[in-house]
Order: structure tokens, then sequence, then C-alpha cells
């Protein structure tokens, strides 16, 4: 069962981090190609929403099976890079990002970007809306990353580890 765990954790982190960096090398750029500053800024906006959902139901699938999984351990296989992916997946997806790079006012800024009348949207703003977010999703990315590198190895020393601890 605490197997199960590790992996579904493991697992759901390394989707977030498919997610962000889809959003950063394909999605977020393609935006910039639309035809209207009001069409983008639109699709800007449902994408943000859309994507949040996801980071918050995997992120949230994450941090909850790496600490179930440490937290129903026994104490001799009781890792702490559960509790520090655990903490990654949440920080990643908990708005933490955003924060640590001061970019918490970008969602009401697409989100009003979003519900404004077409005439009134600045194409300008929307590219800039665009390569804000672009590069949150790229810190995040990279932070997502970094504990599925952490989850993957963490795995892996499970393994050997516990051979290691039957004699084999």
């Amino acid at each position: 069962m605490i197997s199960l765990f590790k992996f579904v954790g493991t697992f759901s982190l390394g989707l977030l981090t498919g997610i962000s960096y889809s959003l950063t090398t394909i999605t977020l750029p393609s935006l910039l190609t639309l035809p209207t500053a009001p069409l983008c800024a639109r699709t800007l906006s449902t994408l943000r929403a859309r994507s949040t959902a996801h980071y918050r139901l995997f992120g949230r699938v994450a941090s909850a099976s790496l600490a179930l999984a440490f937290a129903l351990s026994p104490s001799r296989a009781r890792h702490p890079y559960l509790l520090w992916t655990a903490l990654v997946a949440a920080a990643g997806c908990a708005g933490g990002v955003e924060l640590a790079l001061r970019h918490a006012h970008e969602d009401d800024d697409i989100r009003d970007m979003g519900a404004a009348r077409e005439d009134e949207v600045n194409g300008e703003e929307v590219r800039e809306a665009v390569e804000r977010l672009r590069v949150v999703e790229g810190v995040r990315t990279g932070v997502l990353g970094i504990g599925l590198m952490m989850g993957i190895v963490g795995l892996w020393g499970d393994r050997f580890g516990s051979r290691r601890l039957r004699g084999c």
C-alpha cells in the first residue's frame, strides 16, 4: 500500500511537470500567433483557469499521497525525501511560484482581460501577460522537475535499499 502511495504521488508529480512544460514551450508561445488581442486575452483567461484546476487536483493528489506514504511507513523506512517531494509538489501548485516571483496580481490581470470588452483590450498588455505567465510556468516547470527527480531517485533508492535490508 505504501508503495502505491509513493507511485501515485510520483506519477502525479510527473503529470504536473508535463503540464507546466507543455504550457511553457508549446501553448503559451502559440497564443501570441492568434489574430486578435481580444481572442488571445479570452484564450489566455480560459487556459489559466483550466490549468489552475489541474494544478490543484494533481498537486493535492501528489502531496497527499507522498505525505501518506511517509506517515504510514515504518520508522526504519520513513525517508525524508517523501516529505520534501510532497512540499515541492505543494509549493509548485499552490501559488508558491507566483508569490516567489511576485506575480500574484497576474491572475486578476488575466481575468480582467478576458472579461473586458473587445475594443478595450490592448495587444501589448496581452503580450506582457503571456510573457509573464511563461516565466512563471518556466520556473514552475523547474521546481516541479526537481521534485520529480527527487521522487524518482527516492523510489530507486527505496527499491535497492529494501534489497539490502533483506540481505539480497
